[in-house]
């Protein structure tokens, strides 16, 4: 007998179906989003998403990842598969998922895509395994066996009792996400994952500790969605696809025309005079003291939450900072884009702008001449952080004009 320990928010627990002596609760599919399900006739197909397993939560009350929203966009139905902790097994687990595939296949699915996170992503390779119904599986940070943390002896297993599943893969094409900085990955899982998969024959992807993306549940948020959504749009689309697909994200890489920026990005007042710190990198570079400079200064970024960023300083004035601020919209409805024109100050070499009732920011300069930045709300109880790199200025000028 060897142990299964479930991923999950937090803490792990042992998860052997015979060491339950109540039967599992009813586990049925319910819709992902809030609104009409296309049917098996009108939807490009179904997606059935399974999510992790925590020894602290129902994990069956959390949110659907904002990945698959674009799925649901593009015409697919998206389903939840739903379990309660109490008897969620893999073997349990995985059995009930193939009941669910064989009767969406009966109500007339042409198509039928296994996605799931942690615990989750190990259910929906298990049961394309035994299915010949599953056309694609998109499986993110896939684990069932604890963390490096808590539990160093069944850690490895995470990769051990992976390998075994993705030979054994019948006919569907594969799509894994391994993050770095996961606490359940031991390591090695991207190439080993690719060698076994480019032999046989399918449509697969592997990506393999992504930039910017870290942590266990790195595909939870909103920049997961904006760098990797289309790829896995593009993956389960592909019905032929043979060999490996390389997705390679643009979004985040330049600032793109959804950022709200004024007509007139810097105003003809505005000219930086800049003194040079006595020590230290500056985040402008600063010339000699007191001369003026033709150019200005901007950076951009994104947060982890998927908005960009760019803030472009208008004015420096002794210890006094003007700058232009601007975030692209989110990924809800209620967070679009905007601008605005922050005072604030220096302080040593930081740009600090606060403000009542305002967001805080802060951009502390980096030795490769980008910023880091620190986002703090109106009310101080949440924060982000995000790296900026610099940029020209001069080209969002003629983008806007060009508008």
């Amino acid at each position: 007998m060897w142990q299964r320990f479930p991923a999950g928010v937090s803490a792990f627990v042992l998860v052997i179906g015979i060491l339950y002596n109540t039967p599992a609760a009813a586990m049925g599919l319910d819709p992902a989003f809030n609104q009409d399900l296309l049917g098996p006739e009108r939807a490009a197909g179904v997606v059935v998403w399974s999510h992790g397993r925590s020894m602290t939560v129902e994990d069956a009350e959390a949110a659907t990842p904002p990945f698959l929203r674009i799925l649901r966009e593009s015409g697919w139905d998206i389903l939840r598969f739903d379990r309660p902790r109490d008897g969620d097994t893999l073997t349990d687990s995985t059995r009930r998922l193939i009941d669910q595939v064989a009767g969406l296949k009966h109500k007339g699915y042409h198509r039928i895509v296994l996605a799931g996170q942690s615990f989750g992503a190990f259910l929906a390779l298990m049961a394309a395994d035994a299915s010949d119904d599953v056309d694609a599986v998109v499986a993110t940070a896939p684990a069932a066996f604890g963390s490096f943390d808590e539990f160093y002896g069944s850690w490895r297993l995470n990769a051990i009792r992976l390998y075994p599943l993705l030979e054994q893969v019948r006919r569907a094409r594969v799509m894994l996400f391994y993050f770095h900085g996961d606490d359940f990955d031991p390591g090695g899982r991207g190439e080993r994952s690719r060698a076994i998969l480019s032999e046989h024959g399918l449509g697969f992807a592997v990506v393999d500790q992504p930039a910017f993306l870290v942590g266990h549940w790195a595909s939870s948020t909103g920049l997961f969605l904006r760098r990797f959504g289309g790829c896995i749009r593009d993956f389960v689309n592909a019905d032929t696809l043979k060999g490996e697909l390389v997705c390679q994200p643009v979004w985040g890489e330049a600032p793109s025309a959804q950022l709200l920026l004024p007509n007139e990005l810097f105003p003809p007042r505005a000219t930086a005079l800049v003194a040079a710190p006595a020590s230290g990198p500056s985040a402008l570079d600063a010339p000699t003291p007191g001369r003026g400079r033709a150019e200005h200064d901007a950076w951009y970024g994104f947060y982890p939450n998927g908005r960009e960023l760019l803030v472009a300083i208008e004015a420096v004035r002794g210890q006094e900072v003007v700058a232009l601020y601007a975030i692209g919209p989110g990924i809800d409805e209620d967070e679009p884009a905007e601008w605005t024109r922050r005072e604030g100050r220096l302080v040593d070499d930081d740009f600090v702008f606060e403000g009542n009732g305002k967001s805080a920011l802060r951009f502390r300069p980096r030795a490769d001449s980008g910023l880091k930045a620190t986002w703090i709300s109106p009310d101080g109880k949440t924060s982000m952080e995000a790296s900026l790199r610099r940029i020209d200025p001069r080209q969002f000028s003629r983008r806007v004009e060009a508008r």
